[in-house]
């Protein structure tokens, strides 16, 4: 990367979301910080300034432009909580859901995440590699330039350590920025099921053979785990979050997604970067996550896709004073989507937000569940130059045409994506 200044210009808006560097919260995410007649300046892959025409032609006269030819420019799209690395779509379970069999009776017949699993388990790094590759190439596609990317399909040291070192070969190869995040606590695998016993040790090995070499091959970020009755208890989460903590791991939790079992106060508790899904959070859940610097990540494209009428309380958590994210949940069973911006119109028709209060959720605010709040979300001096530009002439337009892919082009630290 050169020091020759880089020129976006000629944007009917600039969408800065400049503002201090972490999670906003109530009335902050009401102020996306749209600015107009103005350009954005970067250098070495870094926001300079967004400054007015006048000083553009007096400072910059040498600089390479960008004509943004009266489109709307953006930060980059953070989502915070992808499963992009699986083999097959599971799309005959969509039509067990419709014909009435529940999320959990799906899982117990030995389709669900033990679905995902099987397959996962007969194919080799290779071929795990291309399949994700292309995938994040179509997330990229939408606007979205960091995301987080799970392991959790492989539930054994094997394949575990596979699915984490796929992610970090598509970290060396993608302009992408991917944060890595073990999740071998995404469910009980089938051969540690028969009994309590048996429970337990899968348990043992999470702590004592699987987080050791995550940690010790320097594979992953942060730890997950499915904190739901059925998966893990709140005391096995407990258990595993600590040690990983312990091991310096950051800490993120699958919680209260079908029914309330204490997730939020533990993510809370713990100190954890994000508590997600949270459509069963009970008022304490609320209240807690708000008292911490935990944030609630919202995926309403998974509820929306098990057909669920009930999604998260945002309007409460937000008015509660709780730091809110949007995250797409990309994964084979429950949101098989790529599309960010379809999240941002669910946000904004399901949860009701307010279309600024969807872009911070969803830059800002992603940004801060991945520990990123002072790298990238808003476009500030000093931040990663991760741009998005959108075909519209407002940022109100990209909910508004749902399903549409608006997005033209995206630069990560001021680099072309497509």
């Amino acid at each position: 990367m050169t020091d020759r200044a880089l020129l976006f210009v000629n944007a009917r808006q600039i969408v800065t979301c400049d503002g201090p560097p972490r999670a906003r919260r109530g009335a902050e995410m009401s102020n996306a910080a749209v600015v107009t007649d103005a350009a954005l300046v970067v250098r070495n892959g870094r926001v300079v300034a967004v400054v007015s025409q006048g000083v553009l032609d007096r400072e910059f006269a040498d600089a390479e432009r960008i004509d943004c030819a009266g489109r709307v420019l953006t930060p980059g799209l953070v989502d915070s909580h992808t499963h992009a690395i699986f083999g097959r779509a599971r799309y005959r379970e969509q039509e067990m859901r419709a014909a009435g069999v529940g999320y959990m009776e799906i899982a117990q017949q030995g389709g669900g995440i033990h679905s995902s699993v099987r397959d996962l388990r007969e194919r080799d790094e290779d071929e795990l590699y291309e399949l994700a590759y292309a995938r994040l190439q179509k997330l990229a596609s939408y606007g979205t330039t960091t995301v987080e990317v799970k392991s959790g399909y492989g539930l054994s040291m094997r394949d575990e350590l596979k699915s984490l070192r796929v992610i970090r070969r598509l970290q060396a190869t993608m302009p992408l920025r991917l944060v890595p995040t073990w999740l071998g606590a995404h469910e009980i695998p089938l051969e540690y099921r028969d009994t309590a016993e048996r429970r337990s040790e899968y348990v043992q090995l999470l702590l004592h053979e699987m987080l050791p070499a995550v940690v010790n091959e320097r594979l992953a970020q942060f730890a997950d785990v499915f904190c739901e009755p059925g998966v893990f208890t709140p005391e096995e989460a407990r258990a595993i979050l600590s040690a990983s903590s312990a091991a310096g791991l950051g800490l993120k939790l699958h919680a209260d997604e079908l029914n309330p079992s204490g997730g939020a106060e533990l993510a809370a508790e713990l100190g954890a970067a994000s508590a997600d899904h949270l459509a069963a959070i009970s008022p304490a859940g609320i209240q807690a996550l708000a008292a911490s610097s935990t944030v609630a990540t919202l995926l309403p494209g998974t509820m929306l896709f098990l057909g669920k009428t009930r999604q998260a309380p945002a309007r409460d958590l937000i008015a509660a004073g709780a730091a809110v994210a949007l995250a797409s949940d990309f994964n084979p069973g429950t949101s098989p989507t790529v599309n960010f911006p379809l999240i941002l119109t669910l946000g904004v028709s399901q949860l009701h937000l307010s279309v600024a209060e969807a872009v911070i959720a969803a830059t800002v605010n992603g940004a801060a569940a991945l520990g990123l709040a002072g790298e990238t979300g808003q476009l500030s001096p000093g931040f990663s130059a991760d741009i998005a530009l959108w075909d519209c002439e407002d940022v109100r337009e990209i909910p508004y045409w749902y399903g549409d892919r608006r997005c033209v082009a995206t630069w990560v630290r001021g680099r072309s994506v497509r």
